[in-house]
């Protein structure tokens, strides 16, 4: 296989439509459309879907570009403080992005006094649906690719470094199992293990981040300690899982 797709799909002038920008409008979306699905089942008034799922979206991009400075790339952004606001030159941590949705959605329960176990496994539900639109653009700007390999479906990323050398095709891999725990978390919630608090919450923390953590493995990222910074930043979010599977009530 070959990428060489451009990863700008509209050009007038200064205004610039990105095939990323097109698929993080439309996983959003559906997202806030499927989470006002959910409480409306629930029994929880809609309009606090759309609400939160705008705080949500905007929190968790926040997050994820403030992760992507201080985890990767500190001190080129310090030398250069400017570029922190150029999102469109590419940089978000999907850590740093569940770590602003987290703080928002604290925030959120207790400002309108939910129940915030309940609204977090609702929540979560969505998460992995938008993960696997993110990877997907970040197949179209040719980011975040894997190390080289010779398994028949490698990819020849054109405007990566080394062309000629076929790679993993790790955003592929991310998106397919993001699709994959969506489709699982959803099946559980219709099963009724909402029941359960956090069952959703701590299923999802378990799933995406051990998979993100395999994954890793065939990313062409430096390594740090045997891992690479993804892995590491992995690990915390693995531990609450397990302190969200062992909570009750």
């Amino acid at each position: 296989m070959v990428n060489d797709l451009n990863p700008i799909l509209l050009s007038l002038g200064p205004f610039i439509i990105r095939w990323y920008g097109l698929l993080l409008a439309i996983g959003t979306l559906i997202s806030i459309l499927l989470l006002r699905q959910l409480f409306k089942r629930e029994n929880i008034h809609p309009d606090l879907a759309i609400n939160l799922g705008i705080q949500l979206t905007l929190a968790g991009l926040v997050g994820a570009r403030i992760g992507h400075v201080i985890f990767y790339n500190l001190n080129f952004f310090l030398n250069h403080p400017w570029e922190i606001l150029f999102i469109n030159h590419g940089g978000l941590s999907s850590h740093g992005l569940a770590l602003g949705i987290i703080a928002t959605l604290v925030y959120f329960v207790k400002k309108n006094q939910l129940p915030w176990k309940q609204i977090a496994d609702l929540v979560i539900i969505p998460v992995p649906l938008l993960a696997a639109f993110i990877r997907l653009g970040n197949f179209f700007n040719s980011e975040l690719i894997g190390r080289i390999t010779n398994l028949p479906w490698g990819v020849h990323f054109i405007r990566a470094e080394y062309p000629a050398l076929a790679r993993h095709p790790s955003q592929i891999y991310e998106s397919l199992l993001a699709l994959l725990i969506f489709f699982i978390i959803y099946c559980f919630y219709q099963k009724g293990w909402t029941r359960r608090p956090l069952f959703l919450t701590s299923l999802f923390l378990f799933l995406y981040f051990s998979t993100r953590f395999l994954v890793e493995f065939v990313k062409d990222f430096p390594l740090h300690w045997g891992f690479t910074t993804g892995q590491w930043l992995s690990l915390p979010f693995l531990c609450l899982a397990v302190i969200f599977w062992r909570i009750k009530k």
